[in-house]
This record gives structure tokens, C-alpha cells and sequence, in this order.
């Protein structure tokens, strides 16, 4: 009797880590053997040929695919032709998080969207801005933020919003995960419009007077020991920044930006 009780409780003892390496498999192969989880990445850009730079280090250029990365917060940053876009992206174990970027000089006309997975079921949509409304194949489930049953495969997501470009996402949910998807719409063209902005009536300029050499030096700093970036002829109308006390931080018609010395411009009002 006594034995059959030993062989009952090793049963038992065996059963519990059987069910502790299914639900915590990552963390065992961690402790026990010395194996870290990994996780992937794949960033499209639209232009592709974007440069990639994780954590603040370049990675590659778009299109961009990664699947031996450890599993933590990264930063993630996508550049190019003076268009990013950023964000903190959380690597999920056995997982390959996607990121698509349309890029854009200004955040109102940038749109895309991350999608990334947990265990669960069905998907997660979160939009920027809220209240978009969500079709799924084609059918109408509500509007983001949302969360909803749907089967396993491959679906077309579809987004919508008053005064927002329409979004299409085609994406693969894996049997046993949730598909979290994150997107960012972005302003149509009539909307950009439309958008009020304060009047400027009165622009502050300086004009140049005249100098000793016939000319002013326009310094990257506001010090005579600045380097010389440009120079200005006298009666020329400058753009005034900012007054830094005997200098003036000004903006030349070439879009150029420097110091000059306050001493030889008269500031005017346009």
C-alpha cells in the first residue's frame, strides 16, 4: 500500500510539470537550460528604402525583417526624407509584430498601423482618432476601441471615420492568439483644408542697415566667434526669430536661419 502511495504522488508530481511547462514553457526553458524566447519584427514603409533604427540603433532599411530579437520594449523608429515616425513596440515570444507606415512631413496626413499578438482569442482594435467604425469581411462590428470572437484565418479589415482617409488592413489570426491592432488614420486632403488656424496679420522683420564692409555676417551662433553661414546686404528684409540680447536669431529669404548683430538692423513690422 505503501508503494502504490509512492507511485501515486510521483504521478501526481510529474502531472503538475507537465502543466507547468505548457503554461510557462518560455520561462522553464529560461531557468532550467538556459534558453531566452525570441521574437521577430517586420516594418513596411511606404516609400520603402526607409531606414530602421531599433532602440536608437540602425538596423537596415524597409522593407525589414527580424526574428531572432530578444523579447522586451523596443523603440522603434522609421525615417526617411525628412518623414518618421516612432513608436514603443512590445515583442511578444514566438510572435512576429508588424509594423506598416505610410510617412509624412506632418503627423495629421501620416497613417499605419501595428499589429501584434498574445494568447487568446479573436481580435483588438484600438484607432487613432477613437469611434472609427470596423468592418471585418465586409460586415459591420462596431467601433474602435473594440474587441470581438472571430475565427482563425485570414480576414480583411476595413476602418472608416468622418473626415479621415478610409483604412484597409489584411491580416492572419493564428488559432489560440488575440490579433491586436493599432491603427493611425489619417486627415483627408479636404479636412487639411478645412483646418483653422490663428491669422497672422503682422509679421516681425528686421531690415539691414549699412555696414562698414558693406555687408552683414550671418553667424551660427550669437557670437562673434559664430561661424559665418551667409551674408546680407543692407536693405535686405529679414525674418525675425527671436532677439537673444545684442543678437538677433533671423531667417533669410532662402529659408536659411542664423544670428546677425542687433546693432546693425532696424526692426520693423510688416
Amino acid at each position: 500500500m505503501t508503494k502504490m502511495k509512492k507511485i501515486l504522488i510521483w504521478v501526481l508530481i510529474l502531472l503538475s510539470i507537465v502543466t507547468l511547462l505548457i503554461r510557462f514553457s518560455s520561462s522553464i526553458e529560461e531557468i532550467v537550460f538556459g534558453i531566452r524566447a525570441k521574437s521577430g519584427i517586420s516594418i513596411l514603409s511606404n516609400p520603402d528604402g526607409a531606414t530602421i533604427l531599433l532602440d536608437g540603433k540602425e538596423a537596415g532599411k524597409t522593407p525589414y525583417e527580424n526574428k531572432d530579437l530578444e523579447v522586451r520594449e523596443t523603440l522603434v523608429k522609421i525615417e526617411k526624407d525628412n518623414m518618421s515616425w516612432e513608436g514603443k513596440i512590445n515583442l511578444v515570444a514566438g510572435a512576429v509584430t508588424v509594423i506598416n507606415r505610410d510617412l509624412s512631413k506632418d503627423s495629421a496626413s501620416s497613417a499605419g498601423e501595428v499589429l501584434s499578438l498574445k494568447r487568446g482569442k479573436g481580435m483588438t482594435i484600438i484607432s487613432s482618432p477613437s469611434d472609427a467604425d470596423v468592418e471585418v469581411d465586409g460586415k459591420s462590428v462596431g467601433k474602435t476601441p473594440i474587441s470581438f470572437d472571430v475565427q482563425s484565418g485570414e480576414h480583411t479589415l476595413t476602418l472608416t471615420h468622418a473626415n479621415y482617409l478610409r483604412r484597409s488592413i489584411r491580416a492572419i489570426l493564428p488559432k489560440g492568439f488575440n490579433l491586436l491592432i493599432s491603427s493611425d488614420l489619417a486627415l483627408s486632403e479636404a479636412d487639411l483644408t478645412s483646418i483653422s488656424t490663428p491669422v497672422i496679420t503682422q509679421t516681425p522683420q528686421v531690415v539691414v542697415k549699412a555696414t562698414p564692409t558693406g555687408f552683414l555676417r550671418v553667424r551660427d551662433k550669437a557670437s562673434t566667434s559664430g561661424k559665418e553661414i551667409a551674408q546680407v546686404k543692407p536693405g535686405e528684409m529679414l525674418i525675425l526669430l527671436e532677439e537673444q540680447g545684442s543678437w538677433d536669431r533671423v531667417r533669410l529669404s532662402d529659408g536659411t536661419e542664423g544670428f546677425v548683430s542687433s546693432s546693425y538692423v532696424d526692426k520693423k513690422v510688416q
